[in-house]
């Protein structure tokens, strides 16, 4: 049987509430650092959800990588994208 990833986000998502209720300052703060990125607009939305989704792959965060994979999904990233040719990817 597969895991139930929607069901897992729903859970962190009220676990963070729960957290929320005892310690709004903790969420506050972790939600002013999440908002600074979008202060400058050196990337877009989505850009910025797919390297919050690599680096949550990269540290096994299963909790970040539903969070961050819905995330970029509505920010409209999809699964393939068409990469450069592999003549562009070489060096002279």
């Amino acid at each position: 049987m597969m895991f139930d990833w929607s069901g897992h986000r729903q859970e962190l998502m009220e676990t963070i509430g729960k957290i929320a209720r005892l310690s709004p300052e903790t969420v506050r703060g972790y939600t002013t650092l999440s908002a600074a990125g979008t202060k400058t607009n050196h990337l877009d939305a989505k850009t910025r959800e797919l390297i919050a989704l690599a680096v949550a792959v990269s540290l096994r965060c299963d909790g970040c990588i539903t969070v961050h994979t819905d995330a970029a999904i509505k920010r409209n990233a999809r699964r393939k994208k068409k990469s450069p040719k592999p003549s562009v990817l070489r060096s002279p």
